[in-house]
């Protein structure tokens, strides 16, 4: 390990001084590849060094220890040492979560998708609120949250929502979101009193950037009609909304929030390139042994991660055994304590499938 961590201060340092070069900084492209990287590696290096340190302060306390007289002296180096000591584990495992094999989507800009499934208009309701808690979720964390395509439910709430969620880092805090998330309450219409139980689905997909989705024109087919809103009102008089469908895969996306159907096409490709590149990274993932495995629970959409229990205030994550008597909090956007959890068990689970 600290083989390679010398490696990397090595390039950090070889970096540096290429960003001051001006036939570098004079190449935009180059200058911008040579900072990102710059930037990715300066947590393991500004980490690496204060380990360093923390080594060096502790040999000099053993020191002390071994050569000094003073009773004084020696009880001051005995406490440093115990100190110094005890940051050591917390540091090392930083570094090998450092060190870890990068996910290249975690950058990304994501697609946010939920749907209604079981439970029917008590779910379309559950989707709106769980929408809203992403919403100020996102604003907590300075993203920007932009609709892309909504499907209001018979009583309110949502019945489908799309939106793209752009912001640093997006996709590396989102991402375990994806699968299914269970509701249990007592329906507004439910006479008796009694606990229902309802489900949607959420999908979080990377935004996918020009030259990672090859879309040509002859595999789409592209209707346009007219965008209509719940209860079949029609919200304008044009043929305004879109829909895309992508031949090869079968995929279809529409969307009519914008008046304009050029604006409605421009989104609705958005999330048509973001699911085709969906399928192309589990197809990989599943022709990649080491990375499906490492991959188990954290993207398939038919699988239980949460449950929502309103009756008992409780929050339960099924994939780690998470219980929490916080659900108001949760609902309201402080999602990092459930959030939080997920993302340390899996870092957690690649360090020890890592280290086998």
């Amino acid at each position: 390990m600290f083989d390679k961590l010398k490696g990397v201060e090595s390039r950090f340092e070889q970096l540096n001084i290429q960003l001051q070069d001006p036939e570098v900084t004079q190449n935009q492209e180059k200058y911008r590849a040579y900072m990102k990287e710059y930037a990715d590696l300066e947590p393991v290096v500004k980490s690496f060094r204060e380990y360093e340190k923390l080594k060096n302060d502790i040999a000099g306390s053993k020191e002390i220890l071994e050569n000094e007289k003073d009773e004084d002296l020696r009880d001051m180096a005995k406490e440093e040492l115990a100190e110094l000591q005890d940051r050591m584990p917390a540091l090392e495992q930083e570094l090998k979560l450092l060190l870890l094999p990068k996910d290249p989507n975690d950058e990304k800009n994501v697609i946010l998708e939920l749907r209604a499934g079981a439970g029917g208009d008590e779910a379309s309701l559950f989707a709106g609120e769980l929408f809203r808690a992403y919403q100020f979720y996102a604003q907590e964390k300075g993203w920007k949250v932009e609709i892309l395509s909504s499907s209001e439910g018979t009583a309110g709430g949502l019945k489908e929502v799309s939106a793209s969620i752009l912001g640093d880092r997006v996709y590396s805090r989102l991402k375990f979101e994806s699968g299914v998330h269970r509701v249990q309450r007592v329906p507004k219409t439910e006479s008796q009193g009694r606990v229902h139980t309802s489900t949607i689905t959420v999908a979080v997909l990377p935004e996918a950037e020009e030259v990672e989705v090859d879309i040509q024109p002859t595999d789409l087919r592209i209707d346009v009609f007219r965008a209509s809103g719940a209860g079949g009102q029609h919200v304008n008089t044009t043929d305004s909304a879109v829909r895309i469908t992508h031949l090869p895969t079968n995929i279809v996306v529409s969307c009519q929030d914008e008046k304009s159907q050029h604006k409605n096409k421009a989104k609705a490709m958005k999330v048509l390139a973001a699911r085709i590149l969906a399928v192309q990274q589990e197809e990989a993932a599943k022709e990649n042994a080491e990375l499906r495995s490492a991959q188990v629970g954290t993207g398939d959409r038919s699988e239980r991660i949460r449950t929502y229990n309103f009756p008992q205030s409780r929050v339960t994550d099924h994939r780690i055994g998470l219980t929490l008597h916080s659900l108001s909090e949760v609902m309201e956007g402080n999602m990092d304590q459930v959030v939080e959890p997920v993302i340390t068990h899996y870092q957690t689970e690649a360090l020890k499938a890592q280290q086998q």
